[in-house]
């Protein structure tokens, strides 16, 4: 089994890499510098010569709020970028696994999203991820698109980071308490991407088509917060944690607008993979390792 990393240098991808090197399967990672996934002739040959079974794409844009003003860039990392590595992959009958995110959803709706929900994003950034999914879809019969949410870990930027940084210098912080979702920890992603290749390897005609993957229990931004705090306190990061206050989204604005509700409902990927929501509070008993 010989597999293609791409955006092994991201959040997710930091974790792929490290668990990858411990299977037995041939693995040629890759990053921004090694290999720019908007560029076709690039990736066609990339993969020509390595040959891969599968090809699993963690590299994207995701710069939220930017990329309401560079959304030709965005288009090119998330939409051109996949549908290179999709048009690659069937040229040698390669499986492409390809991540994907809860913001091709509006966050209108009340309740879990389902695969089978209408996709509406509401912003540049939603846009070029829904038009990265038709490409893999369109151009790889082979494909299985991870659609995640709020993703944290200990190499990047992300919530978490950006709380404990804060949470060192002012006494007190205000959290949006309107937006409902599931942090989802990067290690458990690349985790459950790992053993869907397994299963390739082992049927080559796994199950086709979209899954979503994010932590439970649902939460707001506030009560995420929350256990972050908490769980710094407890460990001894922080001798005394931030007093938090809560707002709404409308006190908070931003270039991008956000999902209200960002809950993925997980049940497909456990009945067909066996695979089980990401426990992010967990995840965050290692929170020394995030500072």
């Amino acid at each position: 089994m010989k597999v293609l990393l791409t955006g092994c240098q991201g959040q997710v991808g930091y974790y792929l890499e490290r668990q990858l090197k411990e299977k037995s399967w041939a693995l040629l990672a890759c990053g921004r510098n090694d290999l720019d996934i908007s560029d076709s002739e690039a990736v066609t040959a990339a993969v020509q010569r390595f040959m891969p079974d599968v090809i699993i794409n963690a590299a994207a844009y995701t710069a939220v709020d930017r990329a309401e003003s560079e959304s030709e860039l965005a288009f090119k990392v998330n939409a051109e970028g996949p549908e290179n590595l999709a048009k690659a992959a069937q040229k040698i009958n390669a499986a492409l696994l390809h991540i994907s995110t809860d913001y091709v959803f509006s966050g209108d709706k009340e309740g879990l999203y389902t695969e089978a929900d209408a996709v509406a994003p509401n912003g540049v950034y939603g846009e070029s991820k829904l038009a990265g999914e038709a490409a893999v879809i369109k151009h790889c019969p082979q494909h299985i698109i991870l659609r995640t949410a709020w993703v944290f870990g200990e190499h990047g930027q992300n919530f978490v980071k950006t709380m404990l940084r804060l949470g060192q210098d002012r006494k007190q912080l205000s959290v949006v308490a309107d937006q409902f979702g599931g942090p989802t920890f990067a290690g458990d992603i690349a985790k459950a991407l790992i053993t869907i290749v397994g299963q390739i390897e082992v049927n080559a005609n796994t199950c086709r088509g979209v899954y979503h993957y994010s932590g439970s229990p649902h939460v707001s931004w506030f009560q995420f917060a929350e256990t972050i705090f908490r769980q710094a306190e407890e460990q001894g990061i922080m001798k005394s944690a931030p007093v938090l206050n809560v707002i709404d989204t409308a006190d908070y604005p931003t270039a991008a607008k956000r999902p209200a509700n960002s809950a993925l409902d997980c049940d497909k990927i456990n009945q067909v993979f066996g695979i089980k929501q990401s426990d992010w509070a967990g995840a965050l008993l290692r929170i020394k390792h995030y500072i």
